[in-house]
């Protein structure tokens, strides 16, 4: 199997990842996670640029390429690691925020690099102001499974289902922002609806939470892990 890099959701560092990590090495891909910090991610707070997520993951996927002597990698995005996977295999310079200039290096054009891309719980679009920007970048771009030669696996999670009521209404307030409906089914925090995309192999499991840190079983966990690592390259 190739070599896999994982690239957590946002706010979340490297180490809730490390059971999953450990898990896919064992089943024979060599697994590395973004050695994120949730302080690394504060510079992208309030809808701003994604690039300083994007350099530590071009760094991290050019060591996994090196260490396994590969041409390629699976890359698996939980939450925003997915539309931020996109943004990276795509060949539009990311300037959309003015920090950095079309001749930037290891920001976007990668998909070379990667065989296959899993997304975890990924809110493929928003309606929410802040992050809209940076959405709408990628799918006005790379709309759907926009590589053919790239395989796109996406996998939602259905075991909350929004509503407008006491215990609820931070669900709801979730689901709404990202796909504009909150009452429906969703993961707690990406609804069903918005964690796929056209064209890709989309999966939907029962019962599956958003977070590693989160109680109950998420994507990562042992008795979920089956229904998407088969995609695996």
């Amino acid at each position: 199997m190739l070599p896999t890099v994982i690239l957590p959701g946002y706010l979340e560092s490297a180490d809730a990842y490390l059971p999953l990590q450990q898990a896919l090495t064992e089943i024979g891909t060599p697994t590395t996670t973004v050695p994120l910090r949730i302080r690394d991610w504060l510079p992208t707070l309030g809808g701003r640029s994604m690039v300083p997520i994007l350099r530590q993951l071009d760094r991290t996927v050019n060591a996994a390429l090196v260490d396994n002597s590969s041409q390629q990698i699976n890359l698996i995005g939980h939450s925003a690691g997915g539309w931020i996977s996109r943004i990276y295999l795509g060949e539009i310079p990311y300037t959309i925020y003015g920090d950095v200039t079309t001749d930037a290096v290891g920001l976007w054009n990668a998909r070379a690099k990667i065989a296959t891309l899993i997304t975890l719980g990924t809110p493929q679009i928003s309606c929410e102001k802040l992050t809209r920007k940076n959405l709408d970048f990628v799918n006005d771009h790379y709309p759907g499974a926009f590589y053919p030669d790239v395989k796109y696996i996406c996998v939602a999670g259905k075991s909350i289902y929004g509503k407008k009521q006491f215990g609820h209404c931070l669900i709801y307030s979730s689901y709404q922002m990202i796909c504009g409906v909150g009452n429906t089914w969703g993961d707690g925090i990406t609804p069903v609806t918005a964690a796929h995309l056209a064209g890709a192999t989309n999966i939907t499991i029962q019962g599956v939470k958003h977070s590693p840190n989160t109680a109950g079983i998420w994507y990562g966990s042992p008795e979920v892990r089956p229904q998407w690592v088969g995609y695996l390259s």
